[in-house]
């Protein structure tokens, strides 16, 4: 199914048979591994993956809100100034002082509240243009747009980099 056609209720089962998904396979790790590097080859740890979901379901909490008043996402405004290595580097290092436990927590409440915030959209809503402005240009969907900015294949992308990374760490 295509952004432009997904329905509300089939964003919501993605975006929770992904998270399911992701939490499985971070709960197959011993629990030092969840903070040891290595993740995709790179420098991030599982709880930084997570971290970087949380920001990103974040973002897309602070993009309704936004859309809500009829103002541009907050994440669009930073892209004008910031390159997307740039973001996603910047959230991750707001979190690295925290505890593995304190960023699953936040991630954990972080999407109950967008699967929340999607749920209480109106189907209606869910396809008409976010804003103003997209009405009277481009004419993206809200649901449309929330596919595109990442949280309905966000985790699933992830996935690859993740089981390699429990198939290299998993409990023996």
């Amino acid at each position: 199914m295509s952004a432009e056609t997904i329905r509300r209720r089939d964003a919501i089962a993605r975006l929770e048979a992904q998270r399911a998904t992701t939490l499985r396979l971070i709960d197959a790790l011993p629990v030092r591994a969840r903070t040891t590097p290595g993740l995709g080859g790179g420098e991030w740890s599982p709880k930084d993956l997570l971290g970087h979901l949380d920001s990103w379901e974040r973002n897309a909490l602070d993009a309704l809100d936004a859309w809500g008043r009829d103002d541009p996402a907050p994440i669009d405004v930073a892209f004008r100034t910031m390159s997307l290595t740039d973001v996603n580097r910047r959230q991750v290092e707001r979190k690295a002082r925290r505890s593995f436990r304190a960023v699953a927590a936040d991630t954990e409440r972080t999407h109950r509240e967008l699967v929340a915030a999607i749920d209480a959209i109106t189907d209606r809503a869910w396809t008409r243009p976010a804003t103003s402005r997209g009405r009277r240009s481009l004419g993206h969907r809200l649901g449309q747009i929330l596919v595109g900015v990442g949280p309905f294949g966000h985790d699933a992308a992830h996935h690859p980099s993740l089981r390699a990374f429990v198939d290299e760490h998993a409990r023996g």
